[in-house]
């Protein structure tokens, strides 16, 4: 294979949403995300304790919603400049 052509076989980075059903701000990433046809998986970290436990670990501490993570980085909290506190605890 040349190297120009090893593009075309890079995998595509894994998008997680982690927000909640109550935050505004959660429903407008969801929605700039699906404009752009992104591929993601969105959690409730309300309602799913371990998408609480994972939200944890990579936030670090992060208590702020939306939480936008790609390839188990965080890349964003909040939606232009918004967000919403959560007891992730």
């Amino acid at each position: 294979m040349s190297s120009g052509n090893r593009w075309r076989y890079s995998t595509v980075a894994r998008l997680e949403l982690y927000g909640t059903a109550r935050c505004p701000y959660t429903g407008e990433m969801r929605d700039w995300l699906e404009w752009k046809r992104s591929e993601f998986v969105e959690y409730d970290v309300e309602a799913d304790p371990a998408a609480r436990v994972r939200m944890r670990e990579v936030a670090r501490g992060q208590r702020s919603v939306p939480l936008l993570v790609e390839d188990g980085k965080v890349v964003q909290v909040g939606w232009q400049g918004h967000s919403c506190i959560v007891d992730v605890e």
